[in-house]
């Protein structure tokens, strides 16, 4: 289950007054707990105004799954609007920015609505926000405190938007293209691909001062697909700071997101849900002791399915890329079996072999066999994100290994003929493998837990 944002922020807000307003789901794949939940809520909208404010918000849904790679992942996500009534139509606009528009110029007002959404934010006149947070997190705690993202649409006909903890956008004809870049931000943390000002640089999924090809945080993407090392300018601080394209949707509006922030999205997305939904048998005692034994997993597939899935038997390759297997008597032996699944994505989006970060999604059966049968089954559920640094690498390789459920992993190094070279133990969570007096070439790493194979992935010596 996903760690609910609710606790961040309760002992904070819990003083505030309760407010509550009707929520609805708009976009349905699956249960909360096993889906991604964007929550919609919109400012400036009056009671008699929810059905324009749904009609935005399916305009919204449909287009950002359309995209890729929210196109691809469309089924990790659900997605409900919170109808909040604002008092007055519309959003605050000061008319106090140094940049305000001439052609069309804009209306200043001074509006009444619910969270405070205004235009000239930190003097910048498209930069549509609220600072004001603590109200905002207690409408979602009174009203839908399972959310994983949230976007505020502002019923306000001008262009302006803006990013952070949570997502702003206009109504304006380019809105949907905001909320989509803004949601860049806010669920990807991912930067401005245009130079966002001193302030704002930091090293990033897609920013980095860092222009070495063989170090980049890029580096797996590098020469693909227009991907390269591009400066933010050409001199002063802007000149140090690199981005990965020069045609992004983080940059440039009607845009694609380009493969280095498709993956960043992705990565975001296995962080906070897993595929399995669930498996079975899940009990912790079998009750028909004959054989066979029907195994099967419940996942939620990308479009296409990307999804490999490794059965391995008593520490040995039992089948792949089945959602379902049968074990016989001459499967399993007397005593103790381990059957495990382990579930990563292979989506060319990802790139997993030159990536550091991967996650590995397992199920594991404890199968005890007697004489007359199957005797007691007690299975788990594990995640694990791995990062594998550098890789490809001359001598060293760095493995971390993140999992809230288990600690101390073997990571064990084979040759690509299955001769097994060096095994290491994790030290809690990270190793280090010295790979220097190996020849050139391609390994495999394998990370397992009390002798269960969980993962395994490619290194490459150079």
């Amino acid at each position: 289950m996903k760690p609910s944002i609710l606790l961040l922020f309760l002992l904070a807000f819990c003083t505030l007054n309760a407010q509550t307003f009707e929520v609805q789901n708009i976009k349905y794949s699956g249960d909360n707990d096993n889906r991604i939940n964007l929550v919609i809520m919109g400012d400036g909208y009056l009671p008699s105004e929810f059905d324009a404010f749904e009609a935005h918000s399916n305009a919204f849904v449909n287009e950002l799954f359309s995209q890729s790679p929210f196109s691809e992942y469309t089924d990790y996500f659900n997605v409900y609007i919170i109808k909040v009534a604002s008092a007055e139509s519309g959003a605050t606009h000061p008319g106090t920015a140094p940049d305000e528009p001439t052609s069309p110029p804009v209306p200043v007002m001074n509006v009444n609505n619910f969270f405070g959404t205004q235009y000239d934010s930190y003097n910048i006149h498209r930069l549509l926000f609220s600072s004001n947070y603590a109200l905002i997190n207690n409408v979602l705690a009174n009203n839908f405190p399972d959310f994983d993202i949230a976007l505020i649409l502002v019923n306000a006909p001008y262009y302006g938007g803006s990013g952070g903890a949570f997502a702003f956008a206009s109504t304006d004809e380019s809105s949907i293209e905001i909320a989509i870049h803004e949601l860049g931000h806010s669920f990807a943390f991912l930067k401005d691909e245009y130079y966002p000002g001193d302030a704002l640089v930091q090293e990033a999924i897609n920013m980095t001062q860092n222009n070495n090809p063989a170090t980049i945080r890029w580096r797996n993407w590098l020469n693909y697909n227009g991907v390269g090392i591009y400066p933010y300018g050409t001199s002063g601080t802007p000149a140090t700071w690199y981005r990965p394209h020069q045609l992004c949707k983080m940059q440039y509006l009607g845009y694609p997101f380009c493969n280095v922030c498709k993956e960043g999205i992705i990565e975001r997305i296995h962080g906070l849900v897993s595929p399995i939904v669930g498996y079975s048998p899940s009990q912790t005692s079998h009750t028909d002791p004959s054989l066979p034994l029907d195994i099967s997993l419940d996942l939620v597939l990308p479009i296409p399915n990307t999804l490999a899935t490794q059965w391995t038997l008593n520490g040995s390759d039992f089948s792949t890329n089945l959602n379902a297997i049968t074990l016989t008597e001459p499967d399993m032996v007397l005593g103790t079996n381990t059957l495990t699944a382990s579930i990563t994505d292979n989506s060319e989006l990802l790139r997993v072999d030159e990536h550091e970060n991967f996650h590995t999604y397992t199920v594991t059966w404890t199968i005890q066999m007697n004489n007359l049968g199957i005797g007691d089954i007690i299975s788990e559920q594990h995640t694990l994100a791995i990062k594998t640094y550098p890789n490809p690498t001359q001598d060293v390789l760095n493995v971390v290994i993140e999992s809230q459920s288990l600690q101390n992993f073997d990571i064990t190094l084979t040759s690509i003929d299955g001769k097994s070279i060096q095994t290491v133990r994790a030290n809690g969570s990270s190793a280090t493998l010295d790979l220097g007096d190996l020849s050139t070439g391609i390994y495999i790493m394998g990370i397992s837990h009390q002798g269960t194979i969980l993962a395994q992935k490619k290194i490459v010596k150079e």
